[in-house]
């Protein structure tokens, strides 16, 4: 008897954790959120799947390193030996504590940056990639418009609070979704701890991913917490399943001693997008014809390109797909393979969610005098 009252009481406090890794009821739209702003994107397309005030500007601490970390695998090269600075060394808590003249492998320090969040691991990269902070954080802020990301700036390159530092969940999603992309990022967010060495001594530094998320959700893998005085606690998760990769960011998720408050978030967060959406495949050709009229041309129709199809995460309680197609009536010849002939527009809820190019799928060359001659000959004669 005893035994099952111990058992019991283990499966009750299971079930009542925050932590716990199997929910009883369908999650609703999430509500109570802590976080000042947060966001859910389907991360194979960036569709927003849930905002809150998911595009205003704020501090982001850590998560900066995300974007240190990709900018660095994009463009470094990650067998160079990197040497700490004056200011490198000087940096602040929580840091690899190495000194002056110490150096480390490139790839090494990616390690320290993202399992650790080491400070001083992030300046030393800038300094080492951009000859300085201040160019590293300028390039970072160039590469991040060029993903879309137009309400970001990066003025450190380790999310220590500064007054032109900023992101917005929507911008920290989509960095993410390139980071995802890349497959050394990939591997690096995932390792539960590594080992590094110091080049000239041979110290070594055992590093520990700070990363609770990866053992607390099913199919977690990463990515980054943070926190600062005035960013608060912020993390961005990511969960991947073999139909969905779902990312979320909370920034601003509650200040000391609330440390829990951005992992009680991104559940929420993550647990509406497991639970209350599915992939849905959507035709896009289907109102579009196979072939157009041409006037003037030396074919009287020409074949048009098929749209294909498109997979969604929907709600199918909540939203609906919707394809509006809208074709020029007629081509005037000439005609190029590739030419534009209209669009297929999707609608999710009466919102266009992306347009789609139809173009023509052949060549149509216009009448001329010798053509009109040639078969003038052939009605004439060879009819």
């Amino acid at each position: 008897m005893k035994k099952y009252i111990t058992a019991l009481c283990l499966f009750l406090l299971f079930i009542l954790s925050p932590y716990h890794t199997i929910n009883l009821r369908s999650a609703e739209t999430p509500s109570g959120l802590y976080a000042k702003a947060a966001i859910l994107m389907d991360g194979t397309n960036q569709r927003v799947l849930f905002g809150k005030e998911e595009k205003i500007e704020l501090p982001m601490a850590s998560t900066t390193k995300i974007m240190t970390c990709l900018y660095t695998l994009e463009h470094g090269n990650l067998s160079d030996v990197v040497t700490f600075s004056e200011r490198a060394a000087s940096a602040p808590k929580v840091h690899l504590g190495a000194k002056e003249g110490s150096q480390f492998l490139l790839s090494d320090l990616l390690y320290a940056l993202m399992l650790e969040s080491y400070n001083d691991a992030a300046v030393a990269i800038a300094e080492h990639l951009g000859g300085s902070v201040e160019a590293f954080c300028q390039a970072m802020t160039e590469e991040a418009r060029s993903y879309g990301c137009y309400q970001t700036s990066f003025e450190t390159p380790n999310g220590l609070d500064s007054d032109n530092h900023y992101t917005t969940c929507y911008d920290l999603a989509i960095l993410t979704c390139h980071a995802l992309n890349n497959k050394n990022f990939r591997s690096i967010i995932r390792e539960p701890s590594y080992t590094i060495k110091e080049i000239t001594s041979g110290q070594t530094y055992s590093l520990n991913n700070k990363d609770a998320f990866l053992t607390s959700y099913p199919g977690a893998i990463g990515v980054k917490t943070g926190f600062t005085n005035n960013a608060g606690y912020c993390f961005v998760g990511a969960v991947e399943t073999d139909d969905r990769l779902l990312i979320s960011v909370v920034l601003g998720s509650g200040w000391p001693p609330n440390r829990s408050y951005k992992w009680k978030d991104t559940r929420k967060l993550m647990d509406y997008g497991m639970e209350n959406f599915e992939n849905v495949t959507i035709s896009l050709g289907d109102s579009v014809p196979g072939q157009l009229p041409v006037e003037h041309g030396q074919a009287k129709i020409c074949d048009i390109s098929q749209p294909g199809t498109a997979t969604l995460l929907l709600n199918p309680e909540e939203e609906q797909a919707v394809c509006t197609t809208d074709l020029l009536p007629c081509l005037d010849a000439p005609v190029r393979q590739g030419d534009s002939v209209g669009t297929v527009t999707l609608s999710i809820n009466e919102e266009t969610y992306r347009t789609y190019p139809v173009t023509a799928a052949a060549s149509v060359k216009r009448i001329n005098y010798r053509w009109c001659l040639e078969r003038l000959v052939r009605e004439y004669f060879y009819s």
